[in-house]
């Protein structure tokens, strides 16, 4: 490359240095970014350099000039600070959903916003019990053509699998596509489901997408979206548990006052709490109910106990009398 072009991204390569190797407590002065430009084919003056700071400082970059060892000019702030590229590192590396390889690979590219220094720090171990990554790598690029659906008003197209025995994860519908409008993302429990309209059964229902295969966007309009115009996302999966679905109930729960925290957790603050006396209070609230609602309530035990809707009462009695009888 001809030294006189080289000359041209001069400012580029200032920048550069910097980005990489200074932070508040490593900097580079004149005669470090000289010699680094001279490595690149780019002949500098220690004037120029100071011009070229100023430069990239009129621009927006906050580069300070640090006059006590280490002497040097330094950036002094980011997009992102160290304590939020750490929050996100831990996130991608205890996330289920991201295959091995793709949590790698989003990490580097978490640590090229700090400088090498402060990558080190990045490089951290988050420890989760049991943690199982995925094994479907499009999982990652599923939601980017469900999110461009959404944003393009057009329905999708997809095989839907399942675990067997033999651990494989084979198609459902001996193969045939499922085709749904899609309008939301949810992430629950580790994992992303699309909830949408399906246009085979005619209802709403939910898909996990690492159990999507060979998505496509079709050119046909969005159905039933009066169905989703009110649609929160947040209340939805207040009320669904572990994704599965069930019909939408208005329950009425009786419950020891040290589950209040419990209740919060799951329907929110928003919820009606009344006390009753001393020791319990009642709330109300909107469940969808199934198997894994009963699950819940069995997991926190006798603090807990439905009073209304009748029917509901009886079928987590009948739930439970199907699990005691099998021992």
């Amino acid at each position: 490359m001809p030294k006189s072009f080289n000359q041209k991204l001069k400012l580029l390569y200032i920048l550069s240095e910097l980005m990489e190797k200074t932070d508040e407590k490593h900097s580079l002065s004149s005669k470090d970014l000289i010699n680094s430009l001279e490595l690149n084919g780019i002949s500098a003056e220690r004037k120029s350099i100071y011009d070229d700071i100023e430069c990239l400082r009129l621009f927006g970059f906050d580069i300070e000039l640090r006059k006590e060892a280490p002497k040097g000019y330094y950036l002094a702030s980011r997009k992102f600070e160290i304590s939020e590229l750490k929050l996100l590192v831990d996130s991608v590396q205890s996330s289920k959903f991201l295959t091995e390889n793709k949590s790698k690979e989003l990490i580097k590219k978490l640590e090229s916003l700090a400088s090498v220094y402060e990558a080190t720090s990045l490089q951290r171990q988050v420890i989760v019990s049991n943690r199982i990554k995925t094994m479907n790598s499009s999982s990652y690029y599923n939601v980017d053509i469900i999110h461009e659906a959404i944003s393009e008003d057009r329905v999708i197209t997809f095989l839907y699998a399942e675990w067997n025995v033999k651990k494989e994860l084979m198609v459902k519908k001996n193969g045939s596509r499922y085709k749904v409008s899609p309008f939301a993302l949810n992430f629950n429990d580790d994992n992303y489901y699309l909830v949408g309209y399906d246009h085979i059964s005619g209802s709403v229902k939910h898909y996990r997408v690492d159990k999507m295969k060979s998505i496509d966007i079709i050119d046909e309009p969005r159905q039933n979206k009066e169905m989703f115009k009110n649609f929160d996302n947040g209340i939805f999966a207040k009320k669904t548990f572990g994704m599965y679905g069930g019909e939408e109930k208005d329950l009425v729960l009786i419950c020891d006052n040290k589950l209040a925290g419990v209740i919060i957790d799951r329907f929110g603050k928003d919820v009606y709490m009344r006390p009753i006396d001393d020791n319990v209070f009642k709330v109300a609230v909107k469940v969808n109910v199934s198997n894994q609602f009963f699950g819940w309530l069995c997991g926190i035990g006798e603090g807990i106990k439905i009073t209304e809707p009748e029917d509901v009462v009886l079928s987590y009695k009948e739930h439970l009398k199907n699990i005691y009888s099998k021992y």
